[in-house]
């Protein structure tokens, strides 16, 4: 069995060994037609005995594989609750970093005594602060359940590595205190906003009778005052995205850690989680940290928002172009299945209000300034019933964005059935085509190409190369294949397959540990919310089934795999589906589970008593 403590002491990228010497990619030992529907072929030497417990995925973030049902476990844990872990005693956040002062003074219902709250303190969590050894800080200051590893004990201040601080990367899009307050007060300025969405409902009105134009002749002047013509995506900054290796939004595991890891392994271009554009209007704290992003990301961040209205849609555009310092687009979710996102009218609900969304764009598109709009949506909203080849035709015409992606599903169809990859082949046609008829026609009009980009069951470097080749788009969007194995971006560099061991997943667990708590902090709260996030993580992480046993390739998440077990004890504990083993993973790195820590799968599948 291999060590699950010895992991690589730093997180310096290599390039696998078959890569650089050339080897060639895993043999294959049966081929494409030996494969069972819905089953994932297991070496013999592999198998477990039918008697022990199978586990039921069941869920709209996997696809429906195989008839076999467990009716105990299926469905999710809605309304999930998550506790704050505190320190015993309550230190001021305000002097954690050891030098600053507290405005409060002797009226600060915190502790203030030094000595008192290290006292307090349970032992340390190891020789070595994580983030201390990455960054030459420890942001969490005497918070850190680290602490005594940068802490002179005579003098009780915190050490700094000037030299590695300087060197080490950073999170940026931080909203100030000064606008999060303007805009909880309403009094953030949107000119931009303020002068177009009158021109923009005017459109609207133009589908209205004579009278009632004539009627809402406020609307009709302020129209007519709107006369500046907003930005063409050629006109932008550039935006590449011919062949680069793209992550999805991701709700919940995309977050910064996760989207950082993910740079590591080679993507190229990474996106936010889904803000909201109310509560970011309304200047929420929790919505703010989703556009953050961290220094590894530049050149190839974009922020995705929802939103059900026009208005909602350009203020939040013009809001973020103007606090957000690091973005390369903006991106207009039109295709969240989610019930809660879809009745309120945002998301996938927008394919079936297309001049809405056309508008929308338009607003963007017009206050965004020099940054680049782009839409990712489905299908449609019902199957049997796509409409994206015509939603596509009107984006393209009406020049507003600089780049689409077509996930190949409805939202009816959630994850039942896989992507329709030859719908999305025929819509990047279609595009190719639009492009071909302008050069012919229109020889001396600069226009920017628009990217058409595909989205679905990408889970391995064939499916991403297939897709290019055999479909026709400019590149393929990975969302579960990357959270599966967030090494497919390096299989697709390579082009092959490579058989991690459980030591080298194990080492790539430890990387988001140690960028959650650079992100998270080092503190009580900070590993809690890091525990929580890797636990989410581990939930997808465990389905991954290792090259090694399987007899045919490529794996594909819809195929669901016999009971197995691994080549060692970890690999074995690495594909557990038991959350609590998820949390004994969680303890390698963070210690021992905090009293106040609770957490409860998202899916029933996952919470089962263990074999012992």
């Amino acid at each position: 069995m291999e060590d699950p403590v010895v992991v690589a002491e730093t997180n310096k990228r290599e390039i696998p060994p078959s890569v650089e010497s050339g080897d060639p990619p895993a043999k294959k030992v049966k081929q494409e037609d030996a494969r069972d529907k819905g089953v994932s072929k297991i070496k013999p030497e592999y198998l477990l005995a039918k008697a022990h417990k199978q586990i039921e995925i069941d869920d709209d973030d996997a696809e429906a594989g195989g008839k076999s049902r467990v009716k105990k476990e299926r469905g999710q844990n809605k309304g999930r609750k998550f506790a704050k872990a505190q320190d015993s005693v309550r230190f001021c956040n305000t002097i954690q970093d050891g030098e600053s002062v507290c405005k409060f003074g002797a009226e600060c219902r915190y502790e203030h005594d030094v000595q008192k709250y290290i006292d307090s303190k349970p032992p340390d969590l190891g020789d070595k602060c994580p983030v201390y050894e990455e960054i030459g800080y420890c942001p969490s200051g005497l918070k850190c359940r680290w602490l005594h590893s940068h802490l002179i004990a005579e003098s009780l201040k915190l050490v700094m590595d000037e030299e590695k601080k300087a060197k080490a990367g950073y999170e940026v899009n931080r909203i100030s205190r000064e606008n999060q307050t303007l805009l909880q007060k309403k009094k953030f300025p949107t000119p931009k906003s303020n002068v177009l969405l009158p021109y923009l409902d005017a459109l609207k009105d133009a589908d209205m009778s004579e009278s009632q134009i004539r009627n809402g002749e406020e609307k009709a002047e302020a129209a007519a005052a709107y006369v500046e013509p907003p930005l063409q995506p050629s006109e932008k900054q550039t935006l590449n995205l011919d062949r680069k290796m793209i992550l999805s939004p991701l709700t919940t595991v995309g977050n910064l850690p996760f989207r950082r890891m993910c740079r590591y392994y080679g993507a190229e271009v990474t996106y936010s989680e889904m803000a909201l554009a109310l509560p970011l209007l309304q200047g929420s704290k929790g919505e703010w940290a989703l556009p953050r992003t961290h220094s590894s990301e530049r050149g190839g961040f974009g922020i995705q928002i929802a939103a059900p209205k026009l208005w909602q849609s350009t203020k939040a555009t013009e809001v973020l172009t103007a606090t957000c310092e690091e973005m390369s687009e903006i991106n207009l979710n039109c295709g969240c299945p989610i019930d809660l996102v879809y009745r309120s009218g945002a998301g996938s609900a927008l394919l079936d209000s297309q001049a809405k969304l056309l508008r929308m764009l338009k607003g963007m598109n017009t206050v965004s300034g020099q940054i680049p709009v782009t839409a990712k949506i489905r299908m449609g909203t019902r199957d049997n019933h796509p409409n994206a080849k015509k939603l596509v035709t009107r984006m393209i015409t009406e020049g507003d964005v600089a780049a689409i992606t077509l996930h190949g599903r409805s939202r009816q169809q959630r994850y039942t059935r896989s992507a329709d990859w030859k719908y999305i082949g025929e819509t990047a046609k279609i595009v190719r085509d639009m492009y071909e008829e302008h050069d012919e026609k229109e020889k001396d009009r600069d226009r920017k190409k628009v990217w058409f980009i595909g989205n679905g069951d990408c889970y391995s470097w064939k499916d991403w190369v297939d897709a290019v080749d055999e479909h026709g788009v400019d590149s393929v969007m990975v969302a579960r294949g990357a959270l599966i194995k967030p090494w497919i971006f390096e299989e697709i560099q390579a082009r092959q397959y490579l058989d991690k061991s459980a030591t080298q997943r194990l080492d790539i667990i430890k990387t988001f540990a140690n960028y959650g708590l650079e992100h998270w902090g080092t503190d009580e709260y900070g590993i809690n919310n890091c525990r929580r996030y890797l636990c989410e993580y581990l939930s997808f992480s465990y389905r991954y089934v290792p090259e090694g046993i399987l007899e045919v390739l490529p794996a594909r998440l819809q195929d669901r795999p016999p009971l197995w077990r691994g080549r060692n004890d970890l690999e074995t504990l690495l594909g557990s589906g038991d959350y609590r083993d998820w949390i004994k993973i969680s303890e390698m790195f963070l210690g021992p589970v905090h009293e106040s820590f609770d957490f409860k799968p998202k899916h029933k599948s996952n919470a089962y008593e263990g074999q012992g």
